[in-house]
């Protein structure tokens, strides 16, 4: 079965994700789904522990009556990301580097997410539209690498993302191409020979930074997928995000950057959450943040401790957080 077909069998209702995992449907949140759609691929539901309302993968994902709780710090533009988006699909907010959104769709629909309500369809250049992305890099040869993102670049057919890639690579300024997706964990079959021979003719180096946020996720399909995007000459990193009652303790941290290890991926960020309206329930103080990460370095060798940062809007790169 190709990957699209398995995306499409995915959960598309919290009712159905709970009925799945034998978990009463009044879990979910009708109001909070409304707003947010639940959308999870079986192959991620089925490494979630059936019976337990409390699963970090489940956690992630499930419509929650905490994201209607209103918090005055907690807004729908986190990052002031419109401030930095000089044409539609490109965000262009640090030097040297420029992040394009080809699509606002994703395989699975994070609770956490800090682009929940980002206005992709205002903000989709459609494919009239690529030539001027590609136009804006061209005119500065200050950028050596575009980050594609999302949504997340992979849900995108091969054929058109081989051609936006195929375009990019005309750009003599570029060095490296950057992918920021979670899909590799989430619906690892969409890492097929396809996909794998695209990366394998792509010359400009290139990185995978993945998004895993607990060792249960990373299955032995999830580590194929790595190994095989390793050998087509990929970079694999990982960002995490610190969130409450699903990976904030070290013993869980720790688990995380060994598994990911054992798949070619190095640990990379370990972000602060971002504070996007409906996700104040994730978050955690920062000193709690400090001191985790404080017992990750006693613990880890260094090689396996992802760097703890918070983005602020208006810097130059993420902040490195340090009490």
């Amino acid at each position: 079965m190709n990957w699209q077909k398995v995306l499409a069998q995915g959960f598309d209702s919290a009712e159905a994700l709970l009925d799945f995992l034998g978990l009463p449907k009044n879990l979910a949140h009708v109001d909070a789904e409304r707003q947010f759609k639940t959308r999870v691929p079986r192959g991620f539901a089925a490494r979630m522990q059936p019976g337990n309302p409390y699963d970090p993968l489940l956690l992630q994902v499930l419509a929650s009556p905490q994201e209607l709780k209103q918090a005055e710090a907690y807004v729908k533009d986190p990052l002031a990301e419109n401030m930095k988006n000089p044409l539609p699909g490109v965000l262009h907010k640090y030097h040297g580097r420029v992040l394009i959104t080809l699509t606002g769709v994703c395989a699975v629909n994070c609770r956490y997410c800090f682009r929940r309500h980002f206005p992709y369809e205002a903000n989709n250049p459609g494919r009239k539209g690529w030539q001027s992305i590609f136009d804006y890099i061209q005119a500065d040869a200050s950028i050596a690498e575009v980050v594609l993102s999302g949504g997340d670049p992979l849900i995108m057919p091969d054929r058109l993302l081989q051609e936006f890639v195929d375009s990019l690579c005309h750009i003599n300024h570029l060095k490296v191409l950057r992918f920021h997706t979670r899909i590799p964990i989430v619906l690892p079959e969409r890492i097929d020979t396809s996909f794998v021979s695209l990366l394998e003719a792509i010359p400009l180096q290139k990185v995978m930074v993945l998004h895993a946020n607990h060792a249960q996720e990373i299955n032995e399909a999830v580590k194929q997928a790595c190994q095989a995007m390793q050998r087509a000459g990929c970079t694999l990193l990982n960002q995490a995000v610190l969130l409450s009652q699903i990976n904030d303790n070290a013993d869980t941290l720790a688990a995380l950057s060994w598994r990911l290890f054992e798949c070619g991926v190095l640990p990379y960020y370990l972000h602060l959450l971002d504070k996007v309206a409906g996700s104040v329930h994730f978050d955690l103080p920062e000193d709690r943040a400090c001191a985790l990460h404080k017992q990750l370095q006693a613990t880890l060798p260094g090689y396996l401790v992802p760097r703890l940062v918070r983005e602020v809007p208006g810097e130059a790169s993420k902040v490195a957080v340090i009490l």
